[in-house]
């Protein structure tokens, strides 16, 4: 490969979450100079759970690289809009890898067609049979737990690498519930060990805190792949805020400019670009820079998964807390001809019934107090039963991302959020609380509570959408900019639509698919990855 030893890297890679570690990952092995820059600072795992411990969030917001993780509402994001934007991410070595549930559906082959199948959204510019040799890839390297037998409506040319983990003792009644109804509760796909010694990671103990930590890293996170990156030579510098992306006179990107903590300003300068900050990051930084909007697109049709859940006291007793968050959910309707009225969505049995605290304050405002307040919480306990559901958002330009007047400890525009849920979104929680009505009315629940409005998933999507043609996307689907031919996009900022799939496994497939078009234009070939299998590692597919 012909190098310019002036340069400071063939790659700079911005953020160092899930796409950033793994594209890094990938570049390092090939024999490319990577230079990845974080926000944040690295994480002490002991630490995290410490604070966790002791009642605090896990992890601190710096001045120079706030977030809204762990945040009072309002500190970070400036709202703007009919309903406020509640999904938060971590600016951090390793990135929101740290707090994220662990889940990895994919997305089903109709997710990528939904103008042509349904007449709604838009379609991808790739297909399901694009994707899926990736997904297979990705599965590996985030060592992905799950049932292969299952038909979740994704088509499969290869297993997981590990069983799934068990499902929590408690679900065998909600899959009696969902049988009745004709539904199959079924394993949840999940990036957990549920075997010793995957990636030298311990198996999954069940310590039931995967958000905000995984004590064990029995969960991945992207710290495994931003320690192959450096140990092949990548240069990771954390702390590095950047604030410009450069471009030349030719629409060349020829640096960026970071800032240190105390305001110092510095250049990287590279032959490839790739940001792989999340959808909000990503389209703040393109729009400080200026560049890769000739389309006016960079910062729309944000997305999220809008959430609704049920709960009560379930006949039988659910005994939560038994391992991780959520080991099992419904599949069936993710996919339906509806989707051409209303959002599909996707039911998850939660583990964490609820706090028994928050029990005993309820208890004590309905006038319980002493041994009947301690038997009630007692008889409660161990039959609190919680469902929740993920539920399909489509893009709307109006829902974006802009910058606020208002700015950080670093002089830099806080990301201003304009967002809403749409009547597609409205009538899919209206049908999706039904469900969850007959699956508690299956498991004679009692005290049944609903939420009082939709929340967040804490999925970031859209805003820098991939497409074919550069009028109505910002970015090929390698995540090329149409307007910087040298400018990479990765993560869920890529995604068109949002389907009903956590985000997470289809931003790695993604990843993996732009770092091996990166080695090729580099002169390298790509390689197989080092980490697939503790045993027999896994070909990058061509």
């Amino acid at each position: 490969m012909r190098r310019d030893a002036q340069l400071d890297a063939d790659v700079v890679i911005v953020g160092s979450g899930v796409a950033g570690a793994l594209i890094a990952a990938r570049l390092t092995a090939a024999g490319a100079r990577v230079r990845i820059l974080e926000a944040g600072p690295r994480t002490d795992r002991a630490a995290a759970v410490r604070r966790y411990r002791s009642g605090q969030w896990a992890y601190e917001s710096v001045p120079w690289a706030p977030q809204p993780a762990g945040m009072p509402a309002g500190s970070y994001y400036v709202q703007a809009g009919s309903v406020p934007f509640a999904s938060d991410y971590e600016r951090r070595v390793g990135g929101t890898t740290w707090h994220w549930l662990g889940n990895c559906p994919r997305l089903l082959p109709s997710d990528f067609a939904m103008q042509t199948r349904f007449g709604v959204g838009v379609d991808w510019p790739i297909s399901y049979d694009d994707l899926e040799p990736w997904y297979v890839d990705a599965e590996h390297e985030l060592g992905v737990s799950g049932n292969s037998s299952h038909d979740a409506g994704s088509p499969r040319s290869a297993d997981f690498p590990m069983p799934a983990i068990p499902m929590s003792s408690g679900d065998a009644m909600f899959q009696r519930a969902a049988a009745a109804i004709g539904l199959d509760l079924v394993h949840t796909p999940q990036a957990r060990n549920a075997t010793p010694g995957y990636q030298g990671r311990p198996q999954c103990c069940g310590n039931a805190t995967c958000i905000p930590v995984c004590p064990v890293q029995a969960k991945y996170d992207a710290t495994y792949h931003l320690g192959l990156a450096e140990s092949g030579g990548a240069i990771l510098t954390e702390n590095a805020v950047v604030s410009r992306v450069v471009a030349g006179d030719d629409g060349e990107i020829v640096s960026v400019e970071y800032l240190d903590p105390s305001g110092t300003p510095h250049t990287v300068t590279g032959r490839s670009f790739v940001l792989a900050a999340n959808a909000i990051e990503t389209a703040k930084l393109l729009l400080m820079s200026g560049i890769a909007n000739s389309s006016d697109l960079v910062g729309r049709n944000l997305m999220d998964h809008p959430t609704t859940w049920a709960r009560g006291t379930a006949a039988e007793p659910y005994t939560g807390y038994r391992g991780p968050l959520q080991t099992a959910g419904i599949d069936q309707l993710r996919e339906g001809d509806f989707r051409s009225e209303r959002g599909a969505f996707r039911v998850e049995v939660n583990t964490d019934v609820g706090s028994p605290l928050a029990t005993a304050g309820a208890l004590i405002g309905e006038g319980l107090v002493g041994t009947e307040l301690f038997s009630e919480i007692a008889r409660r306990a161990p039959f609190a039963v919680w469902l929740a559901v993920m539920i399909e958002q489509l893009p709307d330009p109006e829902n974006r991302v802009t910058l606020a007047d208002d700015t950080d400890a670093l002089g830099l525009p806080r990301p201003k959020l304009t967002y809403a849920h749409s009547d597609y979104v409205m009538r899919g929680a209206v049908a999706a609380q039904e469900t969850l009505g007959k699956l508690l009315d299956g498991v004679g629940a009692t005290n049944v509570q609903t939420a009082p409005a939709l929340g967040g998933a804490g999925h970031l999507i859209g805003t820098v959408r991939m497409g074919d043609d550069p009028a109505t996307s910002v970015a090929d689907s390698f995540g090329r900019t149409h307007d910087h031919p040298n400018l990479f996009l990765a993560g869920s900022g890529l995604f068109p639509t949002a389907g009903t799939a956590n985000p997470t496994l289809t931003i790695a497939a993604l990843a993996l698919r732009s770092a091996a078009r990166i080695s090729r234009e580099l002169g390298l070939m790509p390689v197989a990855t080092p980490s697939a299998s503790p045993t027999s590692p896994v070909a990058t597919p061509g």
